[in-house]
């Protein structure tokens, strides 16, 4: 049976995947569709959903994020598995409430599948994920964390915006219907490339799993805290 916390975590990752496509949905198919403007878009509303569902469920809403994760150990295979299915669902609701609302088909932004959109996309999802990853080793506040978040995914879209639409998320891309394969695969190779090079370089080791669908988000520096008030308290 589904708990309180497990429901909360799902729901987080809906909700948070569903809010940021049809964010970067509204931009990109708006006046103010320049890349530059969705870069930033993305970026504020992903520090504002990282700040309010943070402890909930992690505050991924990617499932390139969730699977470099993975590969990182930092993950189960449960939680990931539930999370990328959550996600994506999020993505597609989102593409749902926008076609409904603009009252017509969106037509494929994704073109064709070419070489140059793959590393693209695969280099700024790099960035933003290796960004991403140190914020979850260090003893940052939600609201730190938050907007160091934003300024990842910030700086992940214009990196890989020269080439590509700049997406970093196989939900998002699912949900603004860029339907490529580079768009869908670029960024899984880019999250687990950076969330393990930084994992295996810089991080400190930990064993500590990221997120439990059974429970509340922990990430290693929080874990390190608890572990620390144990020791305090059995001394005492």
């Amino acid at each position: 049976m589904f708990g309180r916390k497990k429901v909360a975590a799902l729901l987080a990752e809906f909700l948070g995947t569903a809010v940021l496509t049809l964010l970067i949905l509204s931009v990109q198919r708006s006046q103010l569709g320049l890349q530059y403007f969705v870069a930033l878009g993305a970026g504020l509303v992903l520090a504002i959903l990282t700040f309010v569902f943070v402890e909930y469920s992690g505050a991924f809403f990617n499932p390139a994020v969730t699977v470099g994760l993975w590969t990182a150990r930092k993950l189960s295979t449960l939680a990931t598995l539930t999370f990328v299915a959550v996600q994506c669902a999020g993505g597609f609701a989102a593409f749902g409430i926008y076609s409904y609302f603009g009252n017509n088909k969106l037509a494929n932004v994704g073109g064709h599948f070419t070489l140059r959109i793959l590393i693209a996309e695969s280099v700024g999802a790099f960035v933003f994920s290796f960004l991403y990853a140190a914020t979850l080793y260090k003893s940052y506040s939600s609201a730190t964390r938050a907007a160091f978040s934003g300024i990842a995914y910030t700086s992940g879209i214009l990196v890989a915006s020269s080439a590509a639409i700049g997406i970093l998320n196989p939900a998002v891309a699912l949900g603004i219907r860029a339907w490529a394969t580079a768009y869908l695969v670029g960024p899984f190779i880019g999250a687990i490339i950076g969330i393990n090079l930084y994992t295996l370089v810089f991080a400190e080791g930990s064993a500590v799993k990221v997120a439990s669908v059974s429970a509340r988000s922990e990430t290693p520096a929080t874990s390190k805290r608890t572990v620390a008030k144990k020791k305090t308290t059995r001394k005492k």
